[in-house]
């Protein structure tokens, strides 16, 4: 377990500041993005009853979106009011809640069937922050709701990749778990430097195990060749990783 602790009141959102949000609000799937969507469908059948969601961490909408297509009751949740304003512009029917940060009581303890996460942790810094953000969550399972967690996989952050660039961040090769890493998001007209934080696979172990959640099971998809999109690593790295958590005793498993 790596001590390295940035403070969160420090840490600054690359996507919550107002251009970058409306630049990121026009973001569907594209190139690398289709990768962390793809499989979500399949994953979601194989570990979720009921159709009650929270989208953790919803942005400008399009994750909260990705569930309603599926047929999903999706409340929207995030701490950033740029996001949330512009999720409700995007979806007017939808619904968005903005949230303090590790509060989020107000929709029900134990009501819901899935969690879903997409790329929120790549923006949350600290073990404690962290660790007291997945107990929230967790109070807000039913007894046979699932957590699914997708963020970046360490390889994002040293590699190419169709969507993403970090030729220009070589510090990312030397980054511990807890520290800030860099990419430029080539699907974006806004190619400033986007800051993340940095978590190895192992620490994400250790992070679930202290929040009292188990891992379910781990996937790590990868591109193929008739897909058609311009592959740089993904057919052979994979730039994300998927976690399904659940709160009981069961047997872990990796895909």
């Amino acid at each position: 377990m790596n001590i390295t602790d940035i403070d969160p009141v420090k840490f600054g959102n690359s996507w919550a500041e107002r251009n970058r949000a409306i630049s990121y609000s026009n973001l569907e799937y594209p190139n690398t993005y289709y990768l962390a969507y793809r499989d979500l469908p399949s994953i979601i059948s194989t570990h979720i009853q009921g159709r009650k969601a929270i989208d953790f961490g919803c942005g400008t909408g399009r994750s909260s979106r990705f569930l309603k297509n599926l047929g999903f009751d999706v409340t929207g949740i995030d701490i950033s009011p740029e996001m949330i304003k512009l999720a409700k512009e995007r979806d007017p029917e939808g619904v968005y809640e903005l949230v303090e940060n590790g509060k989020y009581e107000y929709p029900g303890s134990g009501k819901y069937d899935l969690i879903q996460s997409v790329f929120t942790f790549d923006n949350i810094p600290g073990w404690n922050n962290r660790t007291e953000i997945l107990r929230s969550l967790a109070e807000l399972l039913n007894r046979r709701g699932r957590i699914i967690c997708l963020d970046s996989s360490p390889e994002l952050y040293t590699h190419e990749w169709a969507s993403f660039s970090t030729g220009e961040f070589p510090e990312n090769h030397f980054a511990r778990t807890g520290e800030i890493v860099k990419d430029i998001v080539l699907d974006v007209e806004d190619k400033s430097p986007v800051t993340d934080i940095f978590w190895t696979e192992e620490d994400y172990k250790v992070l679930f195990g202290l929040a009292g959640l188990n891992i379910e099971a781990i996937y790590k998809p990868l591109g193929f060749d008739n897909e058609p999109f311009t592959w740089i690593n993904e057919k052979e790295i994979a730039p994300w990783i998927i976690f399904v958590l659940n709160k009981e005793r069961e047997q872990k498993h990796t895909k």
